[in-house]
């Protein structure tokens, strides 16, 4: 039934959007030579390299919670590629693109040496995955002050039914906000004003701090500004949330629907999932 009230909503929004007082349909659109708006349902989600909070790796059960959730794209962070035995030497972004039959691509923030010769490279860092097809990625090292672990911008063009939209995704310094001043002025300069596109990330920072104002001031931030769910918005700790950090922005020509928290699975992950259904302006 949520869903269901969802796909209306945006249908109507989506009309409205044509600008039309008979709106054409999105094939007369597309005929005419405008590609029409498109629907995405957006999600962010640390997965704490698959690592619930029951200290149980499960990677089956990340996927579960993405596929249950409806995700057209998602927003990965805390991702293992080879990385250690915390996770089984895993290539996390693959397995999971194999479980959802997604498109992805992955940004290597820790990119060590492999341990031994000719083996894999230790890698930790972001990823995306989409149900359409990824055109173009690029992972971008954000700024770092000494003894600070190397944080980054993912970007990745996705073609939705002929239409290019930009998805980025980030996580911010955990422990310094100098840092996170400074990664977030350099987002936005990043992101500029491109196409439309949208920001998901770990921001480890209320939306309130110093330094989440770059991005409230340039971006609109889905939770506050679109219908959502019950609740504060919070997704951290997952078992019992307080803390609104992880979060969805929407940029030029992006309108969040409507956000909610997912809470189908409080274990998999000690960071709860944010789904937001935005409209893509034509």
């Amino acid at each position: 039934m949520f869903r269901r009230t969802l796909s209306v909503l945006a249908a109507v929004v989506a009309l409205a959007a044509a600008g039309s007082a008979s709106p054409a349909s999105a094939e007369e659109i597309s005929a005419n030579g405008v590609p029409g708006p498109r629907v995405l349902d957006v999600m962010t989600f640390n997965i704490h390299h698959a690592q619930g909070t029951d200290d149980v790796l499960d990677l089956r059960r990340v996927a579960d919670v993405i596929r249950r959730s409806g995700a057209d794209v998602v927003g990965l962070q805390e991702v293992d590629k080879h990385y250690s035995a915390r996770s089984d030497w895993a290539d996390q972004p693959a397995e999971l693109a194999a479980l959802l039959g997604y498109h992805v691509v992955f940004g290597a923030n820790i990119d060590n040496v492999p341990p031994t010769p000719g083996g894999h490279r230790v890698q930790y860092g972001t990823a995306i995955l989409s149900r359409y097809p990824i055109t173009a990625s690029d992972n971008t090292w954000l700024y770092k002050s000494p003894g600070q672990e190397q944080r980054g911008l993912l970007h990745a063009t996705l073609d939705v039914h002929g239409k290019n939209v930009e998805v980025y995704n980030t996580h911010l310094a955990a422990s310094s906000q100098t840092d996170r001043l400074q990664q977030t002025a350099q987002i936005v300069d990043l992101i500029g004003e491109k196409k439309p596109g949208i920001l998901v990330g770990d921001f480890n920072a209320l939306p309130a701090a110093p330094e989440s104002q770059p991005l409230q001031e340039a971006y609109t931030d889905a939770w506050a500004k679109s219908v959502h769910g019950r609740g504060d918005g919070a997704t951290y700790p997952a078992e019992a949330p307080t803390e609104r950090i992880d979060l969805i922005y929407a940029t030029r020509k992006v309108t969040p629907l409507v956000t909610r928290v997912i809470t189908s699975n409080p274990t998999a992950s000690d960071h709860l999932p944010l789904l937001s259904k935005v409209l893509v302006a034509p």
